[in-house]
């Protein structure tokens, strides 16, 4: 299938410097490879695809990269340590993460990518990204969500407005015309309607104040909870001043939060026994923060996730951090879903974890979660559990399988 209207819209688009704001899985992964081909089809030119980080740089782009380059017969080498492919014509495309800045200066680009540029640092692009196109007269295009008015991605997208060296595009999930509109019509039972407005609408969402805007202490705080079953499901954050975690219950997609432990001074394994002692007999399934592979909380040189394990625990972790943006949303979408629905609840023992989801705030301007209050201990537990279980990030089919022109 050829390229959608919107993608042609964006690539035949001549400004040099191009923004696209766009809904989940509008394809602008398959836009950014295409681009980035465009740009290397002439000789000896030098290509960078940047992402928020490494990882991600190479889950997202990297093999789909060098196997469509290898299929149309351009490639001359691969580096796969380097994430660098070399072209039969000498050119260069090489894909880069923000979160080793250092890896980033120093060099002349023709053409640049930075892929969710609003989870990339303001300044790695205007004191060291932006530099890196000025002698070879270079062209960027910035990919990415909306993250709100007081995200810098909303700068940019506006100077269209007034620099004629800028283009802004912004289509919704369904304008990319890869996720059908009954999918994206069901989205709305999985997502709060800010995530939906923002992630599926391409909406500009302010996020100023409250974190977890949708929690409602009428709504979401219980008198009382009496679990049903022995099985337990913990979410724990492994700060050793304090170390946290909360205890739910799960039926029928309903998370029922009903105990918090807190310990000062602590650690993994003191955490292990209290969980031991307090519940017993219990089937223990625990989502701890995913850095727990490499943390050590505890004496003796044993990770925080070994001593779980030994512990008879079952652990559901993922292989490395979710978004912080993805997980304090799936919070929000269990708080109350686009449909209104609600199927997150707290009993009103515990105190902190309900303080927590209802004091905590973003710094002032930004969509970063402040933590100097300490009210992000018991939001991270939670959280971990809940996007774990149920994570944003939705399996579509397209309607049709796209190929590369």
């Amino acid at each position: 299938m050829p390229l959608t209207k919107p993608q042609k819209t964006i690539i035949q688009c001549d400004k040099r410097f191009r923004v696209l704001i766009s809904g989940r899985r509008f394809g602008k992964t398959f836009t950014a490879i295409n681009e980035l081909a465009r740009f290397a089809r002439y000789p000896k030119k030098k290509c960078w695809y940047v992402a928020p980080s490494y990882r991600m740089a190479k889950d997202i782009v990297f093999r789909e990269l060098v196997d469509r380059l290898r299929k149309h017969k351009w490639l001359k080498n691969v580096n796969n340590s380097d994430l660098t492919v070399t072209l039969r014509n000498n050119s260069i495309i090489s894909l880069r993460g923000a979160d080793n800045e250092n890896s980033l200066r120093g060099v002349g680009l023709d053409f640049l990518i930075l892929d969710e540029f609003a989870d990339i640092k303001e300044h790695a692009w205007y004191e060291v990204l932006r530099p890196t196109l000025s002698d070879r007269n270079g062209s960027a295009l910035f990919c990415g969500t909306p993250r709100g008015y007081g995200n810098w991605s909303y700068n940019l997208f506006t100077k269209a407005e007034t620099d004629s060296e800028w283009a802004s595009f912004k289509y919704t999930t369904l304008e990319g015309g890869q996720v059908p509109a009954n999918e994206i019509e069901q989205a709305k039972n999985d997502l709060d309607e800010r995530t939906f407005r923002q992630e599926y609408e391409a909406s500009f969402v302010n996020y100023a104040g409250q974190i977890y805007y949708n929690f409602d202490r009428g709504k979401t705080v219980i008198s009382e909870y009496i679990p049903e079953s022995k099985t337990i499901h913990v979410g724990m954050d492994f700060n050793i001043d304090p170390m946290s975690c909360v205890i739910a219950e799960i039926k029928n997609d309903d998370v029922y939060v009903y105990d918090e432990i807190q310990i000062y001074s602590s650690n993994t394994q003191e955490m292990v026994q209290e969980l031991k002692n307090r519940y017993y007999g219990y089937q223990i399934i625990v989502y701890p923060d995913p850095a727990a592979k490499q943390r050590k909380t505890s004496a003796g040189g044993v990770t925080d996730i070994a001593i779980l394990k030994n512990a008879g625990f079952n652990i559901r972790v993922r292989n490395s951090h979710p978004l912080v943006r993805d997980r304090i949303n799936s919070v929000n979408t269990k708080l109350k879903n686009a449909n209104g629905k609600n199927s997150l609840f707290i009993a009103n023992k515990c105190k902190s974890a309900i303080k927590s989801l209802e004091r905590q705030i973003y710094k002032d301007g930004t969509t970063v979660p402040d933590k100097d209050n300490g009210y992000d201990h018991f939001n991270d537990s939670l959280g971990y559990m809940i996007e774990y279980l149920y994570p944003l990030r939705r399996n579509f089919t397209p309607s049709e399988p796209k190929r590369w022109s």
